[in-house]
């Protein structure tokens, strides 16, 4: 299941830069993940520094 990003989402784009199959991008007051490119990898989880990519 792919992970979606919160909206404690900072903006601060460290999510996007560590997706590895380039499934984030800058939305409208949050990054966005797209559900049909994210592998379920949880790296965006892992440098998220408030947590706002969670699985769904």
């Amino acid at each position: 299941m792919a992970y979606v990003i919160s909206d404690d989402c900072v903006m601060c784009g460290a999510c996007e830069s560590g997706c590895p199959v380039g499934a984030i991008s800058e939305g409208d007051g949050k990054y966005e993940i797209n559900a049909d490119l994210c592998c379920d990898c949880g790296a965006c989880a892992g440098v998220c520094p408030v947590g706002a990519p969670q699985e769904a």
